[in-house]
């Protein structure tokens, strides 16, 4: 019943939107008539419910297929591949993405703090099928859209029940450890917003081992087990990505794109980028992306171009901030 709903009220959603999504706070429906090219992409903190068509997600050594009715959840900041493999002009994919308030999240803790402790084993990337004690609100918080007061007055206290029964839902099982501040999630969490602000620098593992407060191996395991990759595989990735949108973006050089995401050679750059997407970095350039892109893209290459257009030269190369300093360089802020 409430998967039918939302499927009704989603298509309404982007149809009155007309792609722009704005009417709700942190929601988002993407929709999409033909199956997908490899996309890549930093989901930050998102919720994202399939109702139509089906989804590759990847991350590290994790890889999910997703079709209606299953849910995905992020609660770190991780750079995923994923490809729409189910879509038609008559069905469309159809997703529903929720973006995620950490804030909002925290501020339940002391009225959670007595619920079972989360499964040990739980990753950043969760799946699970949508589960009707989150589904109800969310129900509820798309029907807001017809009434701008109602959105008004009501929205913020359904989005902290959603919030609220993600957390005690069994997909919200390492968002909850983010409430525990000194977790191995928590941890772990600190350490990549210092690696994704500090990304295009070699990378020094025992710097985010001493920012997460652990030892080097100990770091390193924790780190994998949260995220489901290494830190080094994490670094590449973040590079690659932003690559991309940069390629994607405007007519830069291969080589230039390389120099300014970390690379100091193109050829290793070129061969990074033509494993991980199976096409060359010069077969990018100069390709637009399609007009209705995933709202992954649309806010990477946004977000990319405006810092471009601020930072000058793509070629101008930084020193890498000082330990005691913290972080200095660009932070990739990219949407699911």
């Amino acid at each position: 019943m409430y998967l039918s709903r939302l499927t009704d009220l989603s298509m309404r959603y982007c149809a009155e939107t007309q792609g722009q999504n704005q009417k709700l706070p942190d929601l988002t429906v993407f929709c999409r008539e033909a199956p997908s090219d490899i996309e890549a992409a930093i989901y930050e903190p998102v919720l994202c419910l399939i109702l139509q068509g089906g989804k590759v997600t990847s991350i590290g050594d994790q890889t999910v297929e997703l079709g209606p009715g299953d849910a995905l959840l992020v609660s770190h900041d991780l750079p995923v591949v994923s490809r729409i493999t189910k879509a038609s002009a008559r069905e469309p994919y159809l997703s529903l993405v929720l973006s995620l308030d950490l804030r909002q999240v925290r501020s339940l803790y002391d009225q959670i703090a007595d619920a079972p402790a989360p499964d040990a084993s739980a990753r950043s990337l969760s799946v699970a099928p949508a589960d009707p004690a989150w589904l109800a609100p969310l129900v509820r918080y798309l029907e807001l859209m017809d009434n701008p007061l109602d959105a008004q007055v009501l929205g913020s206290s359904t989005l902290r029940e959603i919030h609220y029964r993600l957390l005690l839902a069994s997909i919200g099982a390492m968002l909850r450890s983010l409430l525990v501040a000194d977790s191995h999630a928590s941890r772990v969490a600190k350490a990549i917003r210092r690696l994704r602000s500090e990304y295009r620098f070699p990378l020094r593992v025992q710097n985010l081992a001493k920012t997460a407060g652990m030892s080097a191996s100990s770091f390193h395991e924790h780190f994998k087990a949260v995220t489901g990759t290494t830190p080094l595989q994490y670094q590449k990735d973040l590079r690659l990505i932003e690559a991309r949108a940069l390629l994607t973006g405007r007519c830069h050089a291969v080589s230039e794109v390389a120099y300014a995401v970390g690379y100091e050679s193109p050829t290793h750059f070129s061969r990074d980028y033509s494993r991980k997407f199976g096409r060359p970095p010069s077969r990018e350039a100069n390709v637009s992306a399609p007009a209705f892109q995933d709202v992954v893209l649309m806010r990477e290459q946004k977000q990319t171009s405006a810092a471009a257009e601020g930072s000058g030269s793509l070629g101008a190369r930084q020193s890498p901030p000082a330990e005691t300093a913290g972080p200095a360089s660009r932070p990739l802020r990219h949407h699911l």
